[in-house]
């Protein structure tokens, strides 16, 4: 895994020998590290209590005492992780007793600088994958709102981010992305985690409604006021009262009609329909919309002082072929959706899976109708599997590939020879970055080794030369926790 996604990693280096400091200090820095150091252990401790590091390389051998034992005995309240031993005092039973103590690895005097570099990379590859799946888990446990916002993307990441700031806030905010994207999703998560929590959130499409009707369903209107109004109506202005009103596409709101809600906003009053009495309301207002709003207005068809109004914050929905990294986390959100949707008892209330090819399927497909698409593509294929797993069968059943690119469905290696040679001949997908490129064939690369395997996990770990561990934290982290669960 490329570390070039996360921030640069911190090493605070403990060793007494002035020379040795120096020369690692300058040979690791070299190496694209921020490195800091110490003299002793007391310096340490001043140190880990001001910043927070990604590695303590650590000699055994400090003053005051230059007691290899008495600083095994100080490590576990240095409260550092991970920890590299580097000692002269190379025997096998320093080196268990310090891992035995929360040591990641242990190093020898004289240092190879190859060895250390590999060693150090390794170290720091497992930190900063464990607290990005440490923030992944904080994420999924966050009660309330923040849980439908699906992904671990940096965009999606900047969205919960923006949320949590101004939700509490009364600032307008304006939505904007490409249909399909989950504007409506975000707008309610805004509305949850806001001080009106407790009053409605009332959601309007401006482009379903005609526009000869959208005043009346706005506005409301009074009896009389027109042929078939034969009582007075409520209208969906004053059902939002005391909490947010989200219009979603606004940019196909009529111009007649941008006049009216102009003042609604200016002032915080409309007449219903047919009505003289002026009613006053008190919403927050949310707007969404898939057009280009500036362009509209250029254009004549949005007032460009309804758009300043409505504008306050903006947050943008990227499309889920911009944030590929989300669509297994997605797909597995789903699938859970859909298990709990199902009729209770009996075999029909199942937990759902896909086969590895049908995942892959999924994972090399391009998404133009974004995370709306995805959804009904597995509802789809859900509704006719069999035994609560997604064949690739299945989706060919629907001709799910009818007017899409030719793509092919065979897994990297899946005909034979080890997982590890899929990456000789993969071919490279158009228009992502390379941290993109690493990550899908990291994936393809994972599920082939585990169909190779018949789920054996601990056969997919060897077939790819990593740790049982190593390849359990993978597939947490890439949202393939359904694939390859036997016991081994």
């Amino acid at each position: 895994m490329s570390l070039e996604r996360f921030e640069v990693a911190r090493i605070l280096l403990v060793d007494d020998e002035p020379a040795f400091r120096l020369l690692a200090e300058r040979f690791l820095t070299q190496q694209g590290y921020q490195v800091s150091s110490a003299a002793d252990l007391t310096q340490a401790r001043q140190l880990l209590a001001k910043t927070p590091f990604d590695l303590l390389l650590l000699d055994l051998s400090l003053p005051p005492l230059f007691d290899p034992a008495a600083t095994l005995t100080a490590l576990p309240e240095l409260n550092a992780q991970p920890v590299i031993i580097l000692t002269g005092h190379a025997d096998r039973e320093l080196a268990l007793q310090a891992i035995s103590l929360g040591a990641w690895d242990f190093i020898a005097k004289p240092v190879d600088p190859d060895l250390l570099a590999v060693v150090v990379k390794r170290a720091i590859s497992k930190h900063q994958l464990e607290l990005e799946l440490t923030k992944l888990k904080r994420q999924s446990s966050t009660p309330g709102a923040l849980q439908t916002l699906v992904g671990v993307s940096r965009q999606m990441d900047t969205i919960r981010t923006l949320i949590q700031r101004i939700a509490p806030t009364e600032v307008r905010v304006l939505v904007t992305g490409p249909s399909g994207t989950g504007k409506e999703v975000i707008s309610r998560a805004l509305h949850q985690l806001s001080l009106r929590a407790n009053g409605p959130f009332v959601s309007v499409h401006c482009g379903a409604i005609p526009a000869d009707l959208l005043e009346s369903e706005l506005f409301g209107y009074m009896k009389g006021a027109f042929t078939g109004a034969d009582k007075d109506r409520q209208g969906l202005l004053a059902m939002a009262n005391g909490g947010t009103l989200f219009l979603d596409e606004i940019g196909e709101m009529p111009l007649p009609m941008q006049v009216k809600m102009l003042r609604v906003l200016q002032e915080g009053t409309y007449y219903p329909v047919g009505g003289r009495e002026q009613k006053r309301i008190d919403v927050r207002l949310v707007s969404a919309t898939n057009a280009v709003l500036p362009d509209l207005v250029a254009q004549g068809k949005f007032r460009e002082d309804l758009y300043y109004r409505i504008k306050g914050i903006t947050l943008e929905t990227p499309a889920l072929d911009d944030r590929r990294e989300d669509i297994p986390l997605l797909i597995q959100h789903f699938l859970q959706q859909l298990a709990q949707a199902q009729p209770k008892g009996g075999a029909a209330n199942q937990s759902l899976t896909l086969a590895v090819p049908a995942l892959q399927w999924f994972l090399q497909r391009s998404w133009p109708g974004n995370v709306r698409e995805l959804k009904n593509t597995l509802e789809s294929v859900v509704a006719i599997s069999q035994h609560g797993v997604v064949q690739l069968s299945d989706i060919e059943l629907l001709h799910m590939d009818a007017g899409m690119p030719a793509q092919s469905n065979q897994l990297p290696g899946a005909a034979g020879g080890s997982p590890l040679s899929a990456a000789a001949g993969a071919e490279l997908a158009t228009g992502l970055s390379l941290d993109e490129q690493v990550r899908n064939l990291e994936i393809s690369l994972l599920m082939s080794a585990l169909q190779q395997s018949q789920g054996n996990r601990s056969q997919a770990a060897r077939a790819l030369g990593l740790s049982r561990q190593g390849l359990l934290k993978k597939i947490e982290r890439y949202g393939l926790l359904d694939i390859g669960q036997q016991s081994d």
